[in-house]
């Protein structure tokens, strides 16, 4: 066949009329775009709402009632949180943009040879145009879409369309397979010439390719919105609701006060304008204590800790709410190849019979092969045909220098392997067995059919028995066998083998079975999923059997599950949506699956409110990576795939999946130990504004006071309570509902009863001093009561200090909480440690040297003593209740 090619002129055409073969890279947002992002979280909006407020108030303060600057500290301090939350977001998530680019470069000036105006020239991958002539060669990549002209023994690893790394190739109507996934003489865009040649016409190139689609269909976004994300909403709702009903309560409560006071005269007096202005600051300020100005900070620290932690076991996370969406897991979708199988064909067994000499049989294999392996790297890699390659590795792993036995035994003459003929033959002049050999392999049943002895014992009944248990087990086999030449001798007619007519006796050797193996820590990881109440569906575009027999061997697929479990691609898509719906859970395997098979499995689990988790490191993998709640690529799959995800598992291991779920559920427990504390500092804050509110007292604790405790303390335990490591033991539950509240049924108890305790113990201490002259705590146990009074700065830093301590051991019970165990236990944990020792100086330092800034004045040693020791009764309290549930 003469082919001229494109000339210049057609080129040009082509490339106006269909573009250049790049995929579109998809927009990336700006910077200041993508911090802006982080401002769309719902506790920061309202944390920006109570700013707004916050400044309304300091405004008023200052330049009405003409207070000092000081009065500006409260929206100042709500802003810098702010910005240190999203700040710390954004910082954290560009860090993992920056560190994903590298590992996801994409070449596109690789070298692909054409045909133009009769010349065979070499052009970059991203210059194919509609219409070029394209040869391809082993080891090459497709660079477009095209229909085959020519090919030559052409085997294709479409593993990154379709999970099947070895595709059969040909332009023969007769070697069609009406079966295959994509037309047996069709190449596309992404997949790599494994073995044989070929010549194609391209007839897509770029975003019109089925790569180009499939990664098109990648960048949609579905706006999915995390667990987690979902129950901040809700938290957030709540928070807001409950500082409007409890202002509006204020504002009501003291409107009535001042209607049934004795010198109440009209509402439409400056005396009531006066009243009613302090009532709406007293409200507003009550609005702002109530926002846990804190959280949005715990929750990014807690995200971003976990997500530089995971990297350390493999997990690359690129979008920071991933870490915990991981936790709440109900579906982990995964393929096979390169998943849950090591994409490396492997010798599984091999079974050679009689007393033919091991060095015959490596020469066969080493002779009688068109694959090579590339030994550059650290591990060896096949080139070539995928199964000859694993004979190859099995060779180099017994120690036998395949290389040195093939150049010491020159070829003679040779058959290729083709699919009608199921078997090659090559004839060397052997230095083993001091004659020229025929060296047969192929199908087993054809090699054995050609055969007039077998080595050995064994029969051909014994054999095919074998050869079935292999199949069983979805495990490719070879047959082998081989014959000596007389030396002088005419050398026979190779393509007259099959039809016994070429003069030999072929002696059947033995048979091998070869398998992609799957990964070693799969099945375990696999039981770990499954034990933690997570479903697993594999989704393939092997065969059914191959794909069963997969699932089998992860532990995903037993003998009592029938055979409704496994459904092919075709059959999926015949399926409506109701009918999908109803019967989805059923199924474990699809097999035969196309792209968007995937992508749909992926969002009907959506709508039966499963949380879905995707793996896959293949473009065609990318649709349902995006849609999914996570996405996890691995580290080796294509480009496409990884800028779809989430998560990359940078070891390609399944068990990281395991380790991720873990890391995933302990940070929602660590957030929901983070919110228990929180909200437990404000409930007691507010109650302290709200009782002032109605006996018409100034809180005793300052606006600088409040923000040490919203801001500084809270960031510092969000921080210790975000240290705290994964623990295993969350693995033994099933997931979470993802419509339960964040706040549990105990965490209300918890914070309720904690809160009001808090709150009566506090109001008593602020009664007392009101009513008494306290110069030390010792003076408690002798104090004379009098009159109303003002509390002395003493007695205000003695107020702050113990409501500070009181909250600081109660950080000890929210660590232990949901474990049962003892807050102290600090093994594991010495970062937690160290924090709350940070807490403990700084509380020390402030209140000794903070002065007029703090509004607090030195306390003496034997004060710091009581408070330290009294207070620590809460974490003791919470001990004992601890002690006590383990023994129940």
């Amino acid at each position: 066949m003469h082919l001229v090619g494109l000339s210049e002129a057609e080129v040009i055409k082509s490339r106006q009329e269909h573009g250049i073969n790049i995929l579109t890279p998809t927009k990336k947002k700006s910077m200041f775009l993508c911090f802006l992002e982080k401002f769309r979280d719902p506790l920061i909006i309202i944390l920006l709402v109570a700013g707004a407020l916050s400044i309304g108030i300091s405004l008023y303060e200052y330049f009405s009632l003409h207070q000092s600057a000081k009065v500006f500290f409260e929206p100042i301090g709500i802003f810098m949180a702010i910005i240190l939350a999203t700040g710390l977001a954004f910082i954290f998530e560009a860090k993992a943009d920056r560190e994903f680019a590298i590992l996801n470069q994409v070449n596109d000036e690789e070298a692909v040879r054409v045909i133009r105006g009769g010349n065979t020239i070499e052009i970059p991958k991203r210059d194919v145009v509609v219409g070029d002539i394209v040869i391809l060669n082993t080891g090459d990549e497709v660079p477009a879409d095209g229909q085959l002209l020519e090919a030559v023994t052409l085997t294709l690893d479409e593993s990154t369309l379709t999970g099947e790394p070895a595709c059969n190739k040909s332009t023969r109507p007769e070697d069609f397979d009406p079966d295959a996934t994509y037309k047996t003489d069709y190449v596309l865009r992404g997949t790599k010439a494994m073995e044989g040649h070929g010549i194609f016409r391209v007839e897509k190139v770029g975003d019109a390719t089925e790569n180009g689609k499939v990664f098109h269909e990648s960048q949609i976004d579905n706006s999915v919105k995390t667990p987690l994300n979902e129950q901040l909403d809700r938290l957030g709702k709540l928070v807001s609701r409950m500082s409007y009903i409890i202002g509006t309560l204020i504002i009501v409560g003291r409107c009535l006060m001042f209607y049934f006071e004795p010198s109440f005269h009209g509402f439409l007096t400056m005396e009531f304008a006066a009243y009613i202005l302090q009532t709406l600051m007293i409200a507003v300020t009550l609005v702002v204590v109530s926002v846990p100005e804190g959280l949005p900070m715990a929750v990014t620290l807690s995200l971003a800790y976990s997500m530089r932690r995971m990297l350390h076991t493999n997990n690359l996370v690129r979008k920071m709410h991933a870490c915990e969406t991981m936790g709440a897991t109900t579906v982990i979708c995964t393929d096979k190849t390169g998943t849950l199988t090591q994409n490396q064909m492997q010798v599984a067994d091999m079974k050679f019979w009689g007393n033919t000499s091991r060095d015959i049989i490596n020469e066969g294999i080493a002779v009688n092969s068109t694959a090579t392996l590339d030994l550059s790297g650290e591990r060896p890699k096949a080139l070539g045909n995928p199964t000859e390659g694993a004979l190859l590795l099995r060779l180099h792993a017994d120690g036998v220098d395949f290389v040195a036995l093939s150049n010491a035994a020159p070829r003679l003459a040779e058959l290729p392997f083709t699919t009608e003929r199921k078997f090659m033959a090559t004839i060397v002049k052997s230095p083993t067995t001091g004659v020229p050999t025929l060296y047969v392999k192929g199908a087993p049943e054809i090699v054995l059919a050609m055969c007039n002895s077998i080595a050995g014992d064994i029969t051909a009944e014994q054999i095919n028995a074998q050869l079935l248990a292999y199949q069983q087990q979805a495990m490719r086999t070879l047959g082998f066998a081989y014959a000596e030449l007389p030396e002088k001798a005419e050398l026979p007619d190779l393509e007259q083998l099959a039809s016994r007519n070429a003069g030999v006796k072929l002696q059947f050797l033995g048979i091998t079975a070869i398998s992609d193996p799957v990964r070693a820590d799969v099945p375990d990881a696999v039981k770990e999923c499954i034990d933690a109440g997570i479903r697993i569906k594999i989704v393939t575009g092997d065969t059914p059997a191959t794909a069963r027999e997969i699932g089998r061997q992860i532990g995903l697929v037993n003998d009592s599950d029938t055979q409704d479990c496994v459904i092919t691609g075709p059959e999926f898509a015949t399926l409506s949506d109701e009918e999908l719906y109803n019967r989805i859970n059923d199924f474990k395997v699809i097999a035969r699956a196309r792209p968007t098979d995937k992508k749909r499995l992926v969002e009907t689990l959506q709508k039966r409110n499963e949380v879905v988790a995707v793996t896959g490191d293949g473009t065609n993998d990318a649709p349902a990576l995006k849609a999914a709640h996570v996405g996890l690529s691995m580290g080796d799959g294509t480009s496409v795939a990884k800028e779809a995800s989430d998560i990359t598992i940078v070891d390609n291991s399944f068990s990281s999946i395991g380790r991720a779920v873990m890391w995933g559920r302990s940070l929602y427990q660590n957030i929901q130990r983070f919110v228990l504390f929180q909200l437990t500092v404000n409930i007691v804050a507010c109650l302290i504004v709200l009782t002032g509110a109605f006996m018409g007292t100034e809180s005793p604790l300052t606006v600088t006071q409040m923000l040490w405790v919203n801001l500084i303390m809270d960031t510092f335990a969000a921080m210790a309570l975000a240290s705290l490591p994964p623990s295993k033991s969350v693995m033994a539950a099933a997931p979470r509902n993802r419509n339960a509240f964040i706040i549990s049924r105990s965490m209300w108890k918890s914070i309720i009863g904690i809160g009001i305790l808090f709150f009566f113990i506090l109001f008593g201490l602020f009664y007392l001093f009101e009513h008494t002259d306290i110069t030390s705590l010792t003076d408690i146990f002798h104090a004379d009561f009098t009159d109303n009074k003002e509390l002395t700065p003493y007695e205000l830093s003695l107020f702050f200090t113990i409501f500070v301590f009181m909250q600081f051991w109660n950080m000890f019970n929210a660590r232990a909480f949901m474990t049962k165990r003892s807050g102290l236990k600090l093994s594991g944990c010495g970062e937690f440690g160290l924090i709350a020792l940070t807490i403990l100086i700084g509380q020390i330092v402030i209140v000794q040297i903070g002065g007029q800034f703090f509004n607090v004045v030195p306390l003496s040693f034997t004060d710091w003593a009581i408070i330290l020791g009294s207070t620590s009764l809460v974490l003791w309290i919470g001990e004992l209740s601890r002690f006590l549930s383990r023994r129940k």
